[in-house]
């Protein structure tokens, strides 16, 4: 079988632990044997991220700026307990996801992967909730401050003309803790026009949520941005289509999200996306099975998978254990990448093979093999075997080669 020939790379980025062992595995059985794979390959592994003094993570972004599509590996974001697991390292570095959203500026949009042999636990779901996470600033652009003494911290704004505004922000009796957070009215504004028009190209309706009751000026100002990108560009065209933009509060969405069918798109601040994403991809089954792309207001796109670095596993296959550690959402992030890179360079083949990935790994799934971790979720009377990571993966390559035969 000759190979897909690709014309312009894509920015591959490499991670952590057990996702990193399975990015290999994905590589080597379902993508190399079918797809002469061009990648501009950066490695954000803790310690090389640590060589370079996260340089690397920075180049990685920009590539992705320069070149339009990138696909990432889950990466590990050290603690406390990091630190001492990894002693090598100079400085707890930043969540890399944070650097990159940062520099490419888009909106993270989640989706669970459904099947029909498992239902959410919210039993009125029937369709895929997709949730839209802001990907710039709040706590994770944020600074954090310890003080051990009776005292009073000042926020303090200098601008450029000269002028200063400064708020008291508590004055406390003894040891306190502080953190000051921000956001850009551009890029609030971009992760709303991003969220409109994702609305419109999927023909679902837009739900919208902060605590601007409490933040007043900072949710504020999100709910404003909101409206007024609604109001003067999308409304005509959400009327048209008969789809319904929406905001209430974060609390009172959380109560409707639950008494829903699905089947809409949730847009929300960074740490409240960050958090109900999680929720939203359990209930639905398993968060292994989510989707996650990151999308610039210019159409530059990221794919990665929605969890961690599987860390538990991964001490287990250091051992010499097989792991049955589900690589579907990984899977899904090279297809996604693969499909994208395709369909800007006018690839058909490529496009077919991404889609090819996706429907061999759901086929292998609806026979029955499996990781474990999902044979506690599916429909009783549904047969299923549970099986090691490497060998899910080869009864995907097979079907896979059926497809393409």
């Amino acid at each position: 079988m000759e190979k897909i020939k690709m014309t312009t790379p894509l920015v591959e980025m490499d991670g952590d632990e057990m996702t990193r062992v399975l990015w290999a595995m994905i590589k080597e059985k379902l993508i190399l044997p079918f797809v002469d794979l061009k990648t501009e390959y950066y490695d954000l592994g803790l310690l090389h991220r640590n060589e370079t003094k996260d340089q690397v993570t920075i180049d990685a972004a920009y590539a992705t700026k320069r070149l339009g599509v990138a696909v990432k590996c889950a990466t590990i974001t050290p603690n406390r307990q990091r630190m001492e697991e990894y002693p090598q390292l100079t400085e707890m570095w930043k969540s890399p996801n944070g650097t990159i959203r940062a520099i490419l500026d888009g909106t993270a949009f989640r989706a669970p992967i459904v099947l029909p042999c498992i239902k959410p636990v919210v039993k009125n779901w029937e369709a895929p909730i997709t949730i839209a996470r802001h990907a710039y600033g709040d706590m994770y652009k944020a600074v954090d401050l310890e003080t051990d003494e009776p005292g009073t911290a000042t926020l303090t704004f200098k601008g450029e003309s000269g002028a200063e505004k400064t708020l008291t922000v508590q004055t406390v009796d003894g040891p306190a803790v502080w953190q000051a957070q921000h956001n850009k009215e551009g890029s609030i504004r971009a992760f709303a026009r991003s969220c409109f028009q994702y609305a419109i190209n999927q023909r679902q309706d837009l739900w919208f949520s902060t605590k601007d009751t409490i933040a007043k000026g900072y949710d504020g100002a999100f709910k404003r941005i909101f409206e007024e990108e609604y109001e003067s560009t999308y409304k005509a065209e959400f009327e048209k289509l008969g789809l319904t933009y929406f905001y209430t509060l974060i609390d009172d969405a959380v109560a409707r999200v639950i008494r829903s069918k699905g089947g809409f798109i949730w847009a929300l601040k960074n740490y409240d996306g960050d958090v109900m994403s999680d929720m939203v991809a359990t209930a639905f089954g398993s968060l292994a099975m989510m989707t996650s792309v990151l999308v610039s207001p210019d159409g530059t796109m990221e794919f990665e998978a929605s969890h961690g670095t599987v860390t538990r596993h991964y001490y287990r296959y250091l051992k010499g254990e097989k792991t049955s550690t589900n690589p579907i959402a990984t899977i899904f992030a090279w297809s996604g990448a693969l499909k994208r890179r395709g369909e800007l360079d006018g690839l058909e083949d490529l496009v077919k093979f991404g889609q090819a990935m996706e429907d061999a790994s759901l086929e292998t799934l609806m026979d029955g093999v499996m990781t474990k971790d999902l044979l506690g979720l599916v429909e009783p009377g549904f047969r299923a075997t549970g099986v090691d990571s490497e060998t899910f993966l080869d009864a995907i390559a097979d079907r896979l080669h059926s497809k393409l035969a």
